[in-house]
């Protein structure tokens, strides 16, 4: 089983949804057969790298909301993060350009660090207030989940895995996505926004049974169904 993640850097969303899936992929009794990989999508591509306005100032402006929403609507947020064993301090993240960190997310699976890298960023603008659009942070922490730090100051220096942000986008687009986080299974299910744990791991039992049906072997001597534990019952 193959799942894909959608998401960006700076959307509190999806790094609830991610660890809500976690937490179900956990109870999921096939979950050495499942295979989740990382996918870009920009919320603001055209957002500046280096912004002063905060977030909570982002927020008032963009939906016309009073500072007691803004600072309620926080508040919720960090509550149900907490809840997941993710620190939340929504009041100390750096707005930015989150592009070169998708790109960093590539070439970091690239050398089979996609995982850790992908955990990192989150954790970075989430709980650190780390500028996630700085090459000079970037490529720290790169190094903190074992890649090359020279390396990877050259990648963020030039293009590179521009086509692979830009693909996951185009392809995303052509699935309908539209908002973040979405997961895609098999490229036939898709499950929007950060669902409960509940609701992930029933997609997933799900998906296992209807593409896994059971097959019914009969005993080869006669014909018959078994009763007796002579005969097996196994998966396609």
């Amino acid at each position: 089983m193959k799942v894909e993640i959608w998401s960006d850097y700076q959307c509190p969303f999806c790094y609830i949804g991610k660890r809500r899936f976690e937490e179900a992929l956990k109870q999921f009794e096939n979950k050495d057969q499942v295979e989740v990989s990382f996918r870009s999508f920009e919320l603001n591509p055209e957002a500046e790298r280096d912004i002063k306005m905060t977030q909570n100032e982002m927020l008032a402006k963009k939906y016309g909301m009073s500072q007691a929403q803004v600072e309620a609507n926080s508040q919720n947020l960090t509550q149900q993060a907490k809840e997941l064993g993710l620190d939340y301090h929504l009041d100390k993240v750096v707005l930015t350009n989150s592009f070169d960190a998708h790109r960093l997310m590539h070439f970091a699976a690239s050398k089979g660090k996609e995982k850790a890298m992908n955990e990192r960023l989150f954790k970075a603008y989430f709980t650190e207030g780390k500028h996630i659009g700085d090459h000079a942070t970037l490529a720290s922490l790169a190094e903190e989940v074992g890649l090359e730090k020279p390396e990877t100051e050259s990648m963020l220096a030039g293009t590179a895995f521009t086509a692979e942000v830009r693909g996951n986008e185009q392809e995303g687009s052509l699935l309908g996505i539209t908002g973040v986080p979405f997961f895609v299974i098999n490229r036939k299910y898709g499950i929007s926004g950060a669902q409960p744990t509940e609701a992930f791991l029933d997609t997933l039992k799900k998906v296992w049974a209807e593409e896994n049906p059971l097959t019914i072997v009969n005993d080869p001597a006669t014909g018959d169904a078994c009763t007796d534990g002579s005969c097996n019952v196994k998966e396609k």
